[in-house]
């Protein structure tokens, strides 16, 4: 008896005691006290390799993404929700060219609420936020891609460590410029992460589906996140994307890329995590 009760307290000493998820005067705090300036979604710069065609200084490239948040208000404006500007720049960059061109940028600056929601014990249970999107590539004549729309997403803990995000857009004023990009880019996203080993291995994929249902259009995207560093945010990234709207200016030709490079990775919902104590 005395070996078994010797035994379970050592696996007590050694092993993670998670706690609960933040709590609505941690949010409140947060809020209240963190940066008004953070990152929105992920920074990276990753390199890659076409799977789907031959691999030259053609297909090979560069993709990076700078993206930023800022908010504007501590204080809730309506439905105890916050307002929030974002701006996203994502670019691909054909660096083994000669002269090393880019292909292309987008951009995409939002604003928006959000909001988080509480269980009865008070315990961040979920997130959800309301933005006006643009998104365009910044050019001019046949070249020209731009959309617009109505997001709703909304983001919940499945699980100690996991995370689920569905995403819908309400799109308008896009049809001058690419009539069709709802049938390749769909109107919705579904999202799932899961840490592995937390603030060390973590894997996420996002799926989307195309408004055309007699092909597959869509896009899957998945990515592996190791970090090997002190620091919590700053990971190595091996991501692979196959199908349509990567980029703006190609949103109707099928791509199959694997990059891999560095990310400091986005902490938007650790208001969902369940920490370590």
């Amino acid at each position: 008896m005395k070996n078994q009760l010797l035994v379970w307290g050592l696996l007590f000493l050694v092993s993670p005691v998670f706690s609960q998820t933040y709590t609505r005067e941690e949010v409140n705090r947060s809020i209240e006290e963190d940066p008004r300036f953070s990152i929105h979604d992920d920074n990276y710069i990753i390199t890659g390799i076409p799977t789907n065609t031959h691999v030259d200084s053609e297909t090979a490239d560069i993709k990076y993404q700078i993206s930023f948040k800022q908010l504007l208000s501590r204080n809730p404006i309506v439905w105890d929700s916050y307002l929030y500007l974002t701006y996203t720049q994502k670019a691909f960059w054909n660096i083994y060219k000669f002269s090393s061109p880019f292909e292309e940028l987008n951009f995409n600056p939002t604003v928006g609420l959000r909001k988080v929601f509480y269980d009865k014990k008070d315990q961040a249970q979920s997130i959800a936020s309301l933005t006006l999107n643009h998104e365009s590539n910044g050019r001019d004549s046949i070249y020209s891609r731009s959309w617009n729309s109505l997001n709703l997403k909304y983001s919940m803990a499945l699980s100690r460590k996991s995370i689920m995000s569905i995403e819908l857009w309400a799109p308008f004023i896009y049809k001058e410029s690419n009539p069709d990009l709802m049938e390749y880019i769909g109107i919705s996203e579904i999202s799932y992460a899961y840490d592995i080993v937390p603030e060390k291995l973590n894997f996420e994929i996002a799926v989307k589906k195309g408004l055309n249902w007699n092909n597959w259009n869509g896009s899957v995207r998945s990515r592996l996140y190791y970090n090997p560093f002190k620091s919590k945010n700053q990971y190595f990234m091996l991501e692979w994307f196959a199908g349509y709207g990567e980029s703006l200016i190609d949103y109707d030709k099928f791509y199959s890329m694997v990059r891999l490079g560095f990310v400091i990775k986005t902490n938007e919902l650790e208001f969902l995590v369940h920490r370590v104590d």
